[in-house]
């Protein structure tokens, strides 16, 4: 046997590592699923992603284990599959996983029919307990093929008859009260003291504190308003956050914020972004800014391609060791600080037996106050600041000799996307043009490279490479971005092909017998079923995203098939919304612009962009901004003229038009 399989020749970082095992790998397509109904052999996929701990922990547990390859190549056609590439392929066997044992994860392990249909799987497995699993179901299919055929059957109809989505047969009329429902049994969750919800692991959940810091604003809720501040203060004061490098974590093992699982992930990042930059908007609290400013540079730094585009994650191990890169003991901390140590070591939590599992090692967090500092060590704000940005580039430029966790470097558009949108949001909020230029440089390379002559996106880009259909989320969040891109400069060629993207899923990705899209495109290939992916999760929903993609276009172009789809699509997930609010917490964000309206804020004339500047310093999370001297959308028609005016518009209606910022403010009850 070579000393490589058929991954080598794989794009995808994640792939490429278990190139080198001994099970006989190959990527998803047809020469697996050919060789296995060829060979009447039982299909094992092996699903994971670049930065899983304990997918690597498997990996080196099983799969480079010459005993364990020995039994997998004998029964099985083994397929190793990255999440990130293909999560059509994820949802179905992790709807299965879920089926067969009540909850799923990665790496994710599923047995399947030739014919791919599941019957047997689960998550991470020791050494010994795999093997004896696949000699049992190998003997399953050797013995008694009939039964493991009922198991098939039994389980692909669970997979196609999941969330099956009834069309809501009317649009009830939404009212405030919908919102309470939603909010009241929400807030029993909130964890008070830490912020989050009062459990563990915490995840970030951008998406859930975007509705609620919304929510609060809107509704002048100051509970809620006051759990999205403290939240956001405490992730970013924690060692989810890495205090001197910039990027957050996926999420923390603790219920405090404090122990990292130490990957970092781009959509995370991108989100979170996005949702310190909204949140500055409306509080300017510095430190939220500080946020924005710091994971923005970590992207630049850390994690964009030399195309302009975003790669998907850094690994939470370097050499083998989780969280080695990130962590300090107090000796080498007070090595390279030298004076300054003592100060900086309260500032970061740093002790001598360490603030972790990990024998004196320390993450570097926030726990004192900077009030108490200052009147700790008795000096001034600016002496503590100047001291701490001086104490963060001796640590980085220490912890830069260290040998790095590994990067995958694979670019998926949706996560591009999300980045793309955030970078546009934090350009427009903070006046910066550079985020503008490299999100605008990203959009543009994914126009050129990332679509095909019949209008389709790609998916993945790699080496010059792009192989997979796009999937929703990847048109949803692209289009997003490009929406959020418009809004940014007003060129209008953002706008044009984000609706000949939206033209492109409706024809492609409807389901005739639901409001939802389907997950994959009818150009996709044929998997053993066609999903829909409604519930928001740690990325928003691709359907939830699609329906306000709607909406916002159906206003810019007055396009009332996109209205009308857009409301089915909510009236469908309506009654859902308030039973789980945290997993639809993107359809909760249409709902609350359908009961306070969205403002569509038209600016005309030479000084377009002044007003818009000003206007971008005010918080109005509901709206659309539409302007320029020559435009082609119904809004700005008719509209043009030297003089600059601002109009405001909802629900069909436009108010006469004004000439200050202040007066449109007014004319939305904005002070």
């Amino acid at each position: 046997m070579s000393d490589t399989n058929n991954l080598i020749h794989a794009s995808s970082p994640y792939l490429l590592q278990h190139a080198h095992n001994p099970v006989d790998w190959y990527e998803w397509g047809a020469e697996a699923l050919e060789k296995a109904k060829t060979e009447n052999k039982l299909i094992l996929v092996s699903i994971g992603y670049s930065a899983c701990h304990w997918c690597h922990v498997m990996e080196r547990e099983s799969f480079e284990n010459h005993e364990v390859a020995e039994v997998m190549n004998r029964h099985f056609v083994c397929i190793k599959v990255d999440r990130e590439e293909r999560p059509d392929i994820d949802q179905i066997y992790m709807y299965a996983i879920q089926l067969m044992t009540g909850s799923g994860g990665w790496p994710l392990n599923c047995i399947c029919l030739p014919d791919q249909r599941p019957i047997y799987g689960g998550t991470y497995f020791r050494k010994n307990d795999w093997i004896n699993i696949l000699e049992n179901v190998a003997a399953l299919w050797a013995n008694e093929p009939d039964k493991a055929i009922q198991y098939a059957e039994r389980l692909t109809s669970g997979i196609k008859d999941s969330e099956k989505i009834i069309p809501a047969v009317t649009a009830e009329a939404y009212t405030p009260e919908h919102l309470t429902e939603i909010i009241d049994p929400w807030k029993r969750h909130f964890d008070i003291g830490y912020g989050g919800y009062n459990r563990a692991p915490k995840f970030p959940l951008p998406n859930n504190w975007v509705f609620l810091l919304r929510y609060g604003f809107l509704k002048d809720d100051e509970s809620v308003f006051t759990v999205v501040c403290h939240t956001l203060e405490e992730m970013s004061r924690g060692g989810i956050y890495d205090q001197i490098g910039g990027g957050f974590a996926r999420y923390s093992v603790d219920d405090k914020w404090h122990v990292p699982h130490f990957e970092k992930m781009l959509y995370d990042n991108a989100q979170l972004i996005s949702l310190y930059a909204e949140a500055y908007q409306c509080t300017k609290f510095d430190s939220f800014k500080q946020t924005v400013v710091e994971t923005i540079n970590w992207v630049s730094d850390e994690m964009t391609s030399a195309d302009g585009l975003f790669y998907s994650a850094l690994d939470a191990d370097s050499e083998g060791v989780e969280g080695k890169f990130y962590i300090w003991d107090k000796a080498e901390f007070d090595q390279v600080l030298g004076e300054d140590a003592q100060l900086i070591g309260a500032y970061y939590n740093i002790t001598e037996e360490g603030n972790w599992e990990e024998e004196q090692m320390n993450i570097l967090r926030k726990t004192i106050s900077d009030d108490d500092l200052l009147a700790k060590f008795n000096i001034t704000a600016e002496v503590l600041y100047d001291k701490v940005n001086l104490a963060k580039e001796k640590l980085l430029a220490a912890r830069s000799k260290r040998i790095r966790p590994g990067l995958d470097d694979k670019c998926l558009t949706a996560w591009n996307g999300l980045m793309i949108k955030a970078l546009a949001d934090a350009a427009e909020v903070l006046n910066h043009q550079s985020y503008y230029e490299k999100a605008s440089t990203a959009a543009n390379f994914i126009l050129n490279h990332l679509k095909s002559e019949n209008g389709s996106l790609y998916r993945n880009y790699k080496n010059g490479k792009a192989s997979i259909t796009g999937f929703l989320d990847d048109y949803a969040f692209f289009i997003e971005a490009l929406i959020a891109l418009y809004e940014a400069d007003f060129d209008e060629k953002w706008l044009e092909e984000a609706k000949s993207l939206t033209d492109y899923v409706i024809a492609n990705f409807t389901d005739t017998d639901s409001p939802m899209f389907f997950y994959t495109s009818a150009e996709s290939e044929d998997l053993i079923a066609r999903k829909h992916e409604v519930m928001d999760n740690v990325i928003p929903a691709s359907n939830s995203t699609m329906a306000q993609n709607l909406k916002k276009l159906g206003l810019l172009f007055d396009v009332e098939e996109y209205t009308e789809k857009a409301s089915e699509m909510l009236a469908t997930v309506h009654s859902k919304i308030k039973s789980y609010g945290s997993a639809y917490s993107n359809w909760a964000i249409q709902l609350l612009n359908e009961i306070y309206g969205i403002n569509e804020i038209a600016i005309t004339g030479l000084e377009t962009d002044r007003i818009k500047l000003a206007l971008s310093g005010h918080y109005i999370p509901n709206k659309i901004t539409l302007g320029g001297t020559k435009s082609n959308l119904p809004l700005l028609k008719g509209k043009q003229s030297n003089e600059t005016k601002v109009y405001i518009c909802r629900n069909k209606v436009c108010q006469l038009p004004v000439n200050t910022v202040e007066d449109a403010l007014e004319l939305m009850h904005i002070v």
